[in-house]
């Protein structure tokens, strides 16, 4: 039924005076159903229920040259970026752009799409895999668009990266789309990226495996930024969410380099009764935690918060009393994903609010410490976590440069020397964060401080770390390796790295036979 099929019922009074005199678009009053008449369909919340992915697609207007974004909570168990494309490509559609705040090893058959032109351009924070492999090697006839975290809500928000249609997979639904990631069979936690796509796109599809009694709470995405829900056999797996970047570790090194980032917080004179924290992705990163239980318990302290993506072991902080509040914007594990789900104190928030530097509040500007990974950390401090030794891309930017510009002390950890190849390079082969960002190094072979930050120095050696220099630590690595061979480029720009503000902080060109 149509606005036009309705009867005009009670109309307005026939000696209205001129509207136009009281205001521009004042219309008389022509019925309650005129300009609301889904209100006559036998069930208004089941409108936006879509029989199947390519209804919702139909639905949704999506047209050629128009941009798709997704969401990568699911991390490695993603399931649907893949089902979306391949309906579209068979649906015909070409020359979107994919703007899916990162892309994993899972999202390998979007190779052929980009082959076939149904993807011509990418924004993203990373990539992994066969898709990265071929990327770097020139597939993509653009460059990427890598962006953080926090530069994808800017880019987003600032209107410059204008999203058509957001597909989210989200593990709970009702028929309204209220959505979270905490109930349901397939939980991801924590729907921190997808809420600014919900926000800002154009058209919102909500896939969900399972459409639940209206109201379904809790409500991580509401019914009012939704207009299509529809229901597909998996969006994601949770056991894939912990590996690759966000694996737990027992590896020896990584446990010793960890310790001794532990230490580094302890002494660099942020440790103190309500400080806030955040531990990146990378197994190092990530098996801090575990070390500063034991320093916090002796000192009587807890902290006041932590930020990001959350993982079982800040979690555990929590759980005893150390981490007073957490903020999630995503989870690195199931554990962090049910704690999600009970604790009051857990509260999930959005990108914008973890580190859009132009939002009116972004958490990481907040921050006292973090702790972050990197592929390669040059001689000036810069950090590489976008692409290998070999040149081709590997990793993704994140949160990175986000809270390593908020914090008060950014603290890198990385071993000296990865599978040969030393991460401790005379020039960063991709630079992402800034040098005058990162405060610290920690390494397996020594400790090095940026010389722009004397007080931390002058700490860590008073408390009889392992202080060393971030030269001495090169030399000690190619003394090892050798220095590497240059890598072969092409003068193809495969990727266009973007710093958190919008500004180009460097470019990725085409490896030659990758």
């Amino acid at each position: 039924m149509t606005a036009t099929d309705l009867p005009v019922t009670h109309p307005a009074p026939d000696d209205l005076p001129d509207l136009a005199a009281f205001g521009q678009g004042l219309r008389p009053y022509a019925g309650w159903a005129r300009t609301t008449p889904h209100l006559m369909a036998p069930d208004p919340l089941g409108r936006k229920v879509r029989r199947s992915l390519e209804e919702a697609i139909e639905a949704s207007g999506l047209r050629d040259g128009m941009t798709i974004s997704f969401h990568h909570h699911f991390r490695e168990g993603d399931k649907s970026i893949n089902l979306v494309v391949d309906t579209i490509a068979r649906m015909g559609l070409r020359d979107l752009t994919l703007a899916s705040s990162s892309l994993n090893r899972c999202h390998a058959p979007l190779v052929r799409h980009v082959q076939d032109g149904v993807i011509t351009r990418i924004y993203t924070s990373g990539m992994r895999g066969e898709l990265a492999r071929r990327i770097s090697g020139g597939l993509l006839e653009h460059p990427v668009m890598i962006h953080s975290h926090g530069g994808r809500a800017a880019l987003v928000t600032s209107g410059e990266l204008h999203l058509d249609v957001a597909f989210l997979g989200v593990s709970a639904c009702d028929a309204m789309g209220n959505a979270n990631g905490v109930t349901g069979r397939s939980h991801c936690g924590s729907l921190g990226y997808a809420m600014v796509d919900a926000e800002h796109a154009d058209q919102v599809v909500m896939l969900t495996e399972e459409i639940v009694p209206y109201p379904n709470t809790p409500v991580s995405i509401s019914q009012d930024r939704v207009d299509h829900v529809v229901v597909v056999d998996e969006v994601g797996d949770p056991s894939k969410i912990s590996v690759g970047a966000a694996r737990l570790t027992k590896d020896p090194k990584e446990l010793l380099i960890a310790r001794l980032a532990a230490d580094v917080i302890e002494h660099s004179g942020c440790f103190e009764d309500g400080f806030s924290m955040q531990t990146g992705s990378g197994a190092s990163a990530t098996a801090v935690t575990q070390f500063l239980g034991p320093r916090m318990r002796h000192q009587g302290i807890s902290a006041g918060w932590a930020l990001g993506g959350i993982t079982g072991g800040m979690v555990d902080l929590h759980r005893q009393g150390l981490v007073r509040r957490i903020l999630d914007v995503q989870d690195f594990d199931t554990v962090a994903a049910q704690s999600l789900a009970e604790n009051p104190d857990h509260r999930e928030i959005s990108a914008n609010e973890y580190a859009n530097p132009f939002s009116k509040g972004a958490c990481s500007d907040g921050l006292d410490v973090v702790i972050l990974s990197a592929l390669e950390i040059d001689l000036d401090f810069d950090v590489n976590v976008i692409t290998g030794s070999d040149g081709l891309m590997m990793g993704a930017s994140g949160g990175h440069c986000d809270v390593a510009a908020g914090a008060n002390l950014a603290v890198v950890v990385a071993p000296l020397i990865r599978s040969r190849i030393p991460v401790v390079v005379d020039k960063v082969t991709t630079r992402v964060t800034p040098g005058e960002t990162i405060g610290v190094l920690v390494t397996d072979h020594g400790i090095a401080v940026n010389p722009a930050r004397p007080d931390v120095e002058e700490r860590l050696r008073a408390a009889g770390l392992p202080v060393t220099t971030i030269h001495q630590l090169y030399e000690r690595a190619v003394s090892i390796t050798g220095v590497p061979r240059p890598i072969e480029r092409g003068d193809q720009v495969v990727g266009v790295v973007r710093y958190r503000d919008g500004s180009v902080i460097d470019v990725v060109r085409q490896v030659l036979a990758p």
